[in-house]
């Protein structure tokens, strides 16, 4: 019930900003404006990783407002007022799909909804990546694993259907678009390059990553690493004294040099592995939601892609 009426508010605050004045894409009946050259492309974008991707390719074409700050969970996340007064007036959203945002009757789609924003202005950037599931609770049935972002192979994809979406609504910059596009899918290119040598340098019988959540999967899969972890889905059983112990046991069968924290998740499930299976945890965390604030080791798409894989490669090929 709390959730409704912070929907029901965040309504009312939608209505009145509405009504303070037109949207900068709306002549107040139904046309849209002519935009002039030097004027920037709205853009709405649902996490970090989307923001920082929309920057990149849209350059000094666009004003990027992103929703889910760093640090809060892109799930279950409640839109504020002005997050609310920028998806009424963006020219173009971005997300990520994949259930990250709760799908159609997520906390993204019911914004979309309240603002009254057009469908054709709303891009869904994983609608070509072939979803991989996880089996859920027991009793319960499978769920997409949101997080194919953490494969570089599916941000081209990503990259590649935001650039043609930015030249779809601003038609005018089509030449911009593409060239900073297709540069950023080049060096998207060159860190797939970079995780197939990386994974293949690692000792065949190192290539266990063992997580906290079975967040890797899309990347793990294509790249040839079997995956562990405590649990498959958030739930507020996280860490339970069950999946502790089933861990423990896959961990007495297989010889794993090390474990690995993400950088947003409580540390104290693997501790508690780490202290039962008397192997080390890595001294750095691995990223799997998120990238950093401005000016921190990890606060773009590409930087967290190269620290994740450098990472992997440097702790599973230690010998410990």
């Amino acid at each position: 019930m709390k959730i409704v009426w912070k929907w029901v508010l965040a309504s009312m605050a939608m209505f009145v900003l509405a009504a303070c004045g037109t949207t900068n894409n709306d002549l107040g009946d139904g046309t849209n404006n002519t935009r002039s050259e030097n004027e920037s492309l709205q853009v709405v974008t649902s996490f970090t990783i989307i923001a920082d991707m929309a920057r990149e390719i849209g350059g000094d074409a666009v004003d990027v407002h992103n929703l889910v700050p760093t640090g809060t969970d892109p799930h279950e996340y409640e839109p504020l007022p002005e997050d609310i007064k920028k998806a009424t007036d963006a020219d173009v959203l971005f997300y990520n799909g994949l259930n990250l945002e709760g799908g159609k009757n997520g906390w993204f789609y019911r914004m979309i909804d309240s603002v009254g924003q057009k469908e054709e202005n709303v891009f869904n950037l994983t609608n070509r990546v072939e979803p991989m599931y996880l089996s859920g609770e027991e009793g319960t049935e499978e769920e997409i694993n949101p997080h194919a972002f953490i494969d570089p192979a599916v941000g081209i994809k990503m990259a590649e259907d935001m650039r043609d979406a930015f030249v779809e609504v601003d038609p005018e910059r089509t030449d911009y678009y593409k060239k900073r596009g297709d540069e950023y899918i080049s060096r998207l290119e060159g860190v797939v390059q970079e995780y197939e040598d990386k994974i293949k340098d690692i000792p065949d019988e190192n290539r266990i990553l063992v997580t906290s959540e079975r967040a890797f999967q899309y990347m793990a899969s294509r790249y040839g690493l079997e995956e562990a972890f405590i649990w498959e889905i958030d739930t507020e059983e996280n860490g339970s004294p069950e999946q502790i112990k089933s861990l423990v046991g896959y961990l007495e069968e297989h010889k794993v040099p090390v474990l690995f924290i993400e950088s947003n998740v409580d540390r104290r499930p693997m501790e508690t592995v780490s202290n039962e299976s008397d192997i080390p945890i890595s001294e750095k965390p691995i990223y799997s939601d998120e990238i950093g604030q401005s000016g921190e080791e990890v606060d773009t798409y590409i930087k967290f892609l190269k620290y994740n894989i450098k990472l992997i490669h440097d702790e599973l090929s230690e010998q410990y």
